[in-house]
């Protein structure tokens, strides 16, 4: 089943490379959507695909990357269409 969500991540997740680790995180559970820092110093993400592998993928951003330190992880069901493929967009 094909499922939405929409990720808030807090922490040291800004300037240490999340954004691109992601992009090569979703390529590996192939989901589509994109990811964005925030100006608050979060980073979101909208993350659409089969259950398990979006379920995958947050999963792995409560890791993150090695020189992240993610505090929290909110993700929460959306109805955003995604783009295809997973994209890095600008600040917003």
């Amino acid at each position: 089943m094909q499922v939405v969500q929409r990720v808030f991540v807090s922490g040291k997740v800004q300037n240490i490379g999340l954004r691109d680790w992601a992009v090569r995180r979703a390529r590996d559970f192939g989901v589509s959507g994109w990811v964005r820092n925030l100006r608050d110093g979060r980073v979101e993400l909208l993350v659409a695909g089969e259950e398990e592998a979006v379920d995958g993928m947050v999963e792995a951003v409560r890791e993150g990357p090695e020189k992240a330190r993610i505090d929290n992880v909110e993700a929460r069901v959306d109805t955003e269409r995604a783009p295809k493929g997973f994209t890095k967009r600008f600040t917003a």
